[in-house]
């Protein structure tokens, strides 16, 4: 049996991991706070003690991890993935950072005598749990196949990109429009607000127009809730994460002579969210965040 490892078990990564279980896969998880590894242990995965465990107990090493300072901890680090003896290993990295982080990577893990790819995905727990995430892979072309078994056990598409970098690029490049729109919304309903239209109708009236995007129409009667009063509890994906995600858009444009005047002015009001406490809040509270700051 192919042995396959998790590195990172934030909610994408913990879902990953679950999803790879189900599937009948042997699966490996390390993370750094170790209790997050108890619920995974429960159902059949073995728990590493350290990267470099992981790594040589597996044939395929998934990381999805917080930024570039995690990943150079847990590559680099003493007891990082690549101290470990990883020759023929194959490494899919799903991070969502800038393409010259993962191309550094990629030039370690060959020096180191393993395949590497990059494939960030799109998609939150729930698709990640189906297997229904959307793949951005970048990497040489036999990389990439040889990663395919395990990418089509958890989307259902991925595409080759391009070479080591492109998939970040990709990934980068489907956020921006979502996080823009959630501050676009919430500015939409601002001039609606005061009309006589039950809360959860507008939004399905917005669900209709051509501007809606798909996590509007599946996730409609949520945002509805939330403009209502209600909090979603802990984010899918939280409104933090969106501003790591909207800062690493705006350097990346920067680095290539672009300027992002809306994702700056989106940036900016997420700032301003998570200074007033909402940062742990799912992004589709922002729109409710929005209504509240009248001028």
């Amino acid at each position: 049996m192919t042995m396959i490892g998790v590195a990172g078990l934030g909610r994408m990564g913990a879902a990953i991991a679950q999803r790879l279980i189900e599937t009948g896969a042997g699966v490996v998880v390390w993370n750094r706070s170790a209790e997050k590894c108890e619920a995974l242990r429960a159902r059949g995965a073995t728990v590493a003690p350290s990267p470099a465990a992981l790594a040589a107990q597996c044939d395929v090493i998934i990381t999805i991890l917080t930024d570039a300072h995690a990943i150079e901890a847990v590559y680099r680090g003493p007891d990082g993935l690549l101290s470990a003896a990883v020759s023929t290993r194959l490494f899919i990295e799903m991070s969502t950072v800038r393409p010259q982080t993962e191309q550094a990577l990629a030039r370690d893990v060959a020096a180191a005598g393993a395949a590497f790819v990059e494939c960030p995905v799109g998609g939150t727990v729930g698709p990640a749990l189906k297997g229904q995430l959307l793949g951005f892979a970048g990497g040489e072309a036999a990389a990439v196949e040889r990663a395919r078994p395990v990418l089509e056990k958890l989307c259902r598409r991925f595409d080759h990109v391009g070479d080591v970098g492109a998939g970040s690029s990709f990934k980068l490049a489907i956020n921006l429009p979502l996080a823009v729109y959630w501050q676009a919304l919430g500015e939409a309903y601002a001039l609606c607000e005061h009309l006589p239209i039950d809360r959860a109708r507008m939004i399905e009236i917005f669900q209709e127009t051509s501007g809606a995007p798909n996590v509007l129409k599946a996730r409609g009667a949520t945002v509805a809730e939330a403009l209502g009063g209600k909090s979603l509890g802990p984010g899918l994906f939280d409104c933090d994460g969106m501003r790591k995600d909207l800062s690493t858009m705006i350097a990346e444009a920067g680095a290539r002579g672009y300027q992002l005047p809306v994702a700056a002015s989106a940036l900016a009001v997420f700032d301003e969210a998570s200074a007033a406490g909402w940062g742990a809040r799912d992004c589709m509270e922002m729109p409710t965040y929005t209504v509240k700051r009248r001028s």
